[in-house]
């Protein structure tokens, strides 16, 4: 099994490397929409903020073929998009993601976390799915159009963000198994509250030892829709069973760690150190997880990336050598972890009350996201 270190990791330019939003706009020009949304639609979006339910007034367009490469580059009314029902997207899946927030500071102002990490990510996942590239900065001009053309939509409210949704989809109109000659680029944005209902709170966590999110030169370290739905099952399982989330074991031996659904995990040790489970080529690398493990280390915390088998993990659990554990990602940020499960066994890791360590990282990053202490490791990016 390969580990981290054997792995080309993500990086992507930082938010000085990067031109200032302004000098972007311009990829990107806008067409504006003739009929938002009127006060009392946008009131309620704004009063509500459901995760990913409500949509601003326009998105970002591109399109990819082989002979013109990018081009048609524009921001424009938010509105059903219409596709062939051949479309390979449709039945090929061919198609890549991105998630990412805007944060509205005190002053105003509209930043977002590490888009060059994403940036970079997109990438890495179009190579995966033969879809082809999209340039760094124009991946950045694309959030900053949507920002001034939207501004008005990233709430103000504690806790709150616009979520930003950048994705890739072949639009060709063919069914032979190839990589498609048409690609659209688009990117959509909606205004969220906390993902999880509770907010901060311990969840629980069914770990799936029948279902697999991806196995060995699959597609586990890309973000693509695939992914997704092979958690859909075994997630609708863990929710039956009153779980708020699925854990996946790997493929191969079907006895370690490797992530939720959507979210890389980490243990607490009683050394102060802490775990997560190492780059194989099967776990999505996540922009909140290299966050965290940069300000552990900051803080001199030991933190290992290295396989965690799930019997010693329980062995651990119930000798109290593991006192905290959460999970991380763009929609939650770091959300703590207070029981795991499986068929036959149930281990609780905490009394209900978030830990110390995971209290203490989920202030710090996002205190760093809405501007409220400084950004030591130039992650925030100005978008308006």
């Amino acid at each position: 099994m390969s580990t981290s270190s054997d792995l080309e990791l993500l990086s992507g330019p930082t938010a000085s490397e990067l031109p200032p939003a302004g000098e972007l706009l311009g990829r990107f020009p806008l067409t504006a929409n003739p009929e938002p949304a009127d006060d009392e639609t946008f009131r309620r979006c704004m009063d509500t903020l459901a995760f990913g339910t409500s949509f601003t007034d326009h998105m970002v367009r591109a399109t990819w073929t082989p002979a013109e490469g990018w081009h048609g580059h524009r921001t424009e009314a938010f509105a059903p998009l219409t596709l062939s029902p051949a479309a390979a997207v449709l039945h090929y899946a061919q198609e890549v993601f991105e998630g990412l927030k805007a944060y509205r500071h005190a002053d105003g102002s509209v930043w977002t976390f590490r888009p060059g990490f994403n940036a970079a990510r997109l990438n890495a996942s179009a190579r995966r799915l033969a879809l082809p590239e999209l340039p760094e900065q124009d991946f950045v001009a694309s959030l900053a159009a949507l920002l001034a053309a939207d501004s008005r939509w990233v709430p103000s409210r504690p806790g709150s963000s616009l979520y930003l949704r950048p994705f890739m989809i072949a639009t060709e109109a063919f069914l032979g198994v190839r990589p498609a000659h048409e690609i659209e680029y688009l990117v959509i944005a909606s205004p969220v509250g906390p993902y999880f209902p509770h907010g901060f709170e311990p969840v629980s966590i069914w770990v799936s030892e029948s279902f697999h999110r991806a196995g060995a030169g699959g597609m586990g370290a890309a973000k693509t829709g695939g992914n997704y739905a092979a958690s859909l099952l075994p997630q609708q399982e863990a929710a039956e069973k009153g779980f708020a989330q699925v854990c996946f074991l790997d493929a191969t031996t079907n006895t370690a760690l490797e992530e939720l659904g959507g979210m890389n995990v980490f243990v607490v040790d009683d050394d102060g150190g802490l775990r997560t489970p190492s780059l194989t080529g099967t776990i999505l690398e996540g922009g909140t997880r290299g966050a965290i493990i940069e300000l552990l280390r900051d803080a001199g915390r030991d933190v290992r990336e290295e396989v965690i088998q799930l019997e010693d993990l329980r062995a651990q659990i119930r000798a109290g050598t593991v006192k905290e554990m959460f999970a991380c990602g763009t929609a939650a940020v770091i959300t703590p972890i207070g029981r795991l499960a499986g068929a036959d066994w149930d281990a609780i890791v905490d009394d209900g009350t978030p830990g110390e360590v995971t209290t203490s990282l989920y202030g710090e990053l996002t205190d760093i996201q809405y501007g409220r202490r400084p950004d030591p490791h130039d992650w925030m990016y100005r978008l308006a």
